[in-house]
């Protein structure tokens, strides 16, 4: 007999009980770093999918709590100093991607294969609410919309994906760009906010 029971069931019933909830996001994450405990951290091995011949390097900061996917495809990159975060939504990297020096990505997201994201890249799927002036902005909660970067995508250094983008199969979107609405595939964008400049 194989007793199996699937995430979605497990969230409900964390949902249900907002008690054991928040003891298990405590035991998980540090509530002042933002970022999963080092007995987390030390065991994410075990619990990330790391596909045959991909590079983690070693001062990426991978804030991967397990009850979150993470995913990076066969033989796919994540350069120095970048930092990953699945704390609020998967991430799910393809195969034979690239996400550059001093990048950030916060889920929901999902990239594509053979994507290109040079250095300094910002692509964070995350916003804070802030509509309540009566509140403090860190005490308003946050949204989320999913960022989808399809393949053979080039992303320019210094450039800011906005959450709710999708970005068509092989696009480029110019260095320090910010990507507010989505781009068609086949586009080269530029600017603040990124608009077509013209067709490739």
């Amino acid at each position: 007999m194989t007793l199996s029971i699937d995430k979605d069931t497990i969230r409900a019933r964390l949902k249900s009980s907002p008690v054991l909830k928040r003891l298990l996001d405590f035991v998980i994450m540090n509530p002042v770093q933002t970022r999963p405990r080092w007995y987390v951290r030390a065991l994410a091995p075990l619990y990330q999918h790391r596909g045959r011949g991909s590079v983690i390097h070693g001062s990426v900061r991978m804030d991967t709590p397990p009850y979150r996917r993470f995913s990076l495809g066969r033989r796919s990159v994540v350069e120095s100093f970048s930092c990953i975060n699945n704390a609020v939504g998967d991430v799910i990297i393809g195969d034979y991607t690239r996400i550059g020096l001093h990048s950030t990505v916060i889920g929901p997201v999902r990239i594509g294969n053979h994507v290109n994201l040079a250095q300094g890249i910002t692509v964070s799927a995350l916003n804070h609410n802030f509509a309540d002036p009566s509140l403090p902005i860190d005490a308003q909660g946050v949204s989320l919309s999913q960022i989808v970067i399809e393949d053979d995508v080039w992303i320019g250094a210094n450039a800011v994906v906005l959450p709710g983008v999708r970005i068509g199969r092989h696009s480029v979107v110019a260095a320090g760009a910010v990507v507010t609405r989505d781009v068609p595939p086949g586009s080269l964008v530029a600017g603040v906010p990124a608009a077509v400049k013209k067709r490739i």
